[in-house]
């Protein structure tokens, strides 16, 4: 079976979390909380997954199910998950509407801080999060726009004060923060991607591995059934991320 472009992201995001155990896995954006879900029914079943709001689910849901009769594990409130998040024990996979090459992150403002413009959510919870437990990106369209040389306000915290900055996957390609000083580095580019196209939709320099950079590995055939049949069988991933 051939994997379109969004399956492959799914399956980076999912990568995200694997060897993490028994930690909340939180995620915003589509593919991210179906790359959540994926890797725990394939490969990191530990992981604890919700309903969307404050319901522990006993298996991973479908994309848009609620948690039936019979499928909560557990109830989580607002209290108890600051408390998992505070004693790093989620994994949080973020947005990002900036990040520049140390891995910090705008959620809050884009322009003038005195008069920016554009407004966007404020800063809500990503300092916390990047202070305290493991956090990636999602970002679905790679672009300068959002990889830019600095940020115009640091939301969250870069790799050197951060608590741990994990993977950065987006529609082209896949990142981590291993590059000099701990920089933004390009590990993979997607299937059908050139490398030169990351570079060129990419506001600084990127460092690459000693050894060249990769391929994302495209998801294997249980995988993209699980995907296809269980738990995104609408195609709600072709929309973010088209073709």
């Amino acid at each position: 079976m051939t994997a379109t472009r969004a399956e492959v992201c799914v399956t980076a995001c999912a990568d995200a979390w694997r060897g993490d155990g028994e930690v909340l896995a939180a995620a915003m954006g589509v593919c991210s909380v179906l790359g959540a879900r994926l890797a725990r029914l394939t490969f990191e079943p530990d992981l604890l997954t919700t309903d969307g709001g404050p319901l522990l689910s006993r298996e991973a849901l479908p994309w848009g199910a609620e948690a039936g009769p019979g499928g909560v594990e557990g109830w989580l409130p607002f209290r108890d998950h600051l408390w998992l998040v505070l004693h790093g024990r989620r994994h949080v996979m973020m947005g990002a509407s900036q990040l520049d090459r140390h891995g910090r992150s705008n959620i809050s403002a884009v322009g003038d801080r005195e008069q920016p413009r554009s407004q966007l959510l404020g800063v809500r919870g990503a300092p916390g999060n990047t202070l305290c437990n493991p956090t990636s990106y999602w970002i679905p369209k790679h672009s300068r726009r959002v990889f830019v040389e600095e940020v115009d306000m640091v939301s969250g915290v870069g790799a050197e004060d951060a608590y741990d900055l994990r993977r950065v996957v987006t529609d082209l390609a896949v990142l981590d923060l291993g590059g000099p000083d701990r920089t933004v580095r390009l590990l993979s580019v997607h299937p059908g991607v050139a490398e030169e196209e990351v570079h060129e939709r990419t506001g600084f320099d990127l460092a690459v591995p000693e050894g060249g950079v990769g391929v994302t590995r495209e998801p294997s055939a249980e995988e993209l059934r699980v995907l296809r049949e269980v738990l995104d069988p609408d195609g709600v991933r072709e929309k973010e991320v088209p073709a």
